[in-house]
């Protein structure tokens, strides 16, 4: 049966009243004064029976889960323990001096009884009273992601063939990777297809830095640019790499807020043709890194770039430094890109080989199928070069100062009562 806190004042309080014990600017009277957690009640009342025990009440279990991320705690036990110490968190709680603090299984009690669709609610649900408040204008994303620590050791993964793992991925019933989440090509066999954790099947064995490989998940977030609320937020393997998720986020804010994307903001990681050619389609303005620039090789040094040659597109075709023609040649289907080369005699006998190409096949350009696109979204790769222009150094510093506290958040907290960097989907 599901409780309720009363809010009374004590006939034996010793004298202390904890609202004059507050003081008038603490930031958790602005968020009890802004935010209202009652809602709570009316979405998780089918989890609860009307006989049995009484429960703790659902509106001061999620003000809990509240403060464990707000404050910066390490874990639901150490919270159980401060929150009778801290007379703002009683205050917070609408709990009295002397009254019983329950036990952090409270917490991951409710977890699971409440369920993933109860605390996506939760979370549209507050976005919705933040856009309310004002805290929210919508136009302006910023997007990142967080590799985060599986709550499962190196130790458990196992290495075995790709057939023996999808099929012990399905004993496990873990969710597969699809292949439209993945960058490797078809060609290619994917590391993760030979791996997996007994203990989380779910994550994904890769790597962060220079570290060893482990179970690992990414946490996928969009932020507004006005007051830093986080209004869409995706959890993955840690093998769904960071730019397959910015539409699905942006689309996610959207719903959410009510409010079209008008700039999206993120790292080089993110700067693909793809997104790009995504982001200039549904309008939206991308201040973006460059993924292909952290890809350049020491051999297209002294090498003349794409730039020199000249795309001519009535006749669909490149110009080369020599006046030569470079004509389409096939469609990659994987990347979209459509590939030009001129005859390999022609690159052969060609004055201007060494300063062209190494490759004994002659130089080869791609384009992609919506060049066009891109080309007008170039001038907005700013976040990679942030000192490039005042505008992009602008977003910048704010994408640094929005994101930095919430990367060490997640990581600090990914897991519920471990007490360390530890992460499960639920």
């Amino acid at each position: 049966m599901m409780g309720e806190q009363k809010s009374e004042p004590q006939l034996f309080n010793y004298a202390v009243n904890l609202e004059k014990r507050v003081r008038a600017n603490h930031p958790l009277r602005q968020i009890k004064a802004t935010i209202d957690f009652g809602f709570v009640r009316e979405e998780v009342a089918h989890c609860y029976g009307e006989k049995g025990n009484v429960s703790v009440d659902p509106v001061a279990i999620l003000k809990m889960m509240f403060l464990l991320f707000f404050d910066d705690v390490p874990s639901e036990r150490e919270l159980m323990k401060i929150i009778a110490e801290r007379l703002d968190y009683l205050w917070f709680l609408d709990y009295s001096l002397d009254e019983e603090i329950p036990d952090h299984s409270v917490l991951s009690k409710a977890r699971a009884r409440w369920g993933k669709e109860v605390f996506e609610s939760l979370f549209i649900r507050t976005v919705a009273q933040c856009v309310e408040a004002g805290l929210v204008d919508g136009k302006k994303l910023h997007v990142d992601a967080s590799l985060i620590d599986a709550d499962a050791a190196k130790e458990s993964v196992i290495k075995s063939s790709p057939e023996l793992i999808a099929a012990l991925k399905q004993a496990y019933r873990a969710t597969e990777s699809k292949l439209e989440d993945t960058t490797t090509p078809e060609s290619y066999e994917a590391v993760n297809d030979r791996l997996m954790s007994r203990s989380d099947p779910d994550a994904a064995a890769v790597r962060r830095g220079g570290g060893d490989s482990r179970p690992r998940y990414h946490h996928h977030r969009a932020i507004d640019d006005q007051k830093g609320v986080i209004t869409a937020v995706e959890t993955t393997p840690g093998s769904i790499p960071e730019n397959k998720k910015l539409l699905g986020l942006i689309e996610q804010h959207e719903k959410n807020t009510g409010s079209k994307v008008e700039v999206a903001i993120a790292d080089y990681k993110y700067g693909t043709q793809e997104n790009y050619v995504a982001c200039a389609e549904r309008g939206t303005a991308s201040h973006m890194g460059d993924a292909t620039a952290k890809q350049n090789h020491v051999r297209s040094q002294g090498i003349f770039p794409e730039s020199a040659f000249a795309y001519d597109p009535v006749k669909d075709i490149y110009r080369c430094p020599a006046g030569e023609t470079l004509k389409p040649r096939r469609l990659h289907w994987a990347n979209r890109t459509i590939e030009y080369k001129a005859a390999k005699k022609v690159c052969a006998g060609c004055l201007l080989r060494a300063q062209c190409t190494r490759a004994s096949n002659g130089r080869t350009l791609r384009r992609h199928e919506k060049q066009v696109a891109l080309d007008q979204r170039e001038p907005r790769r700013t976040v990679a070069r942030p000192s490039a222009t005042a505008e992009g150094e602008g977003i910048s510093w704010k994408r640094v100062l929005l994101m930095r506290p919430i990367i060490t958040t997640s990581s600090a907290h990914a897991g519920g009562d471990s007490g360390g960097s530890k992460f499960k989907i639920t």
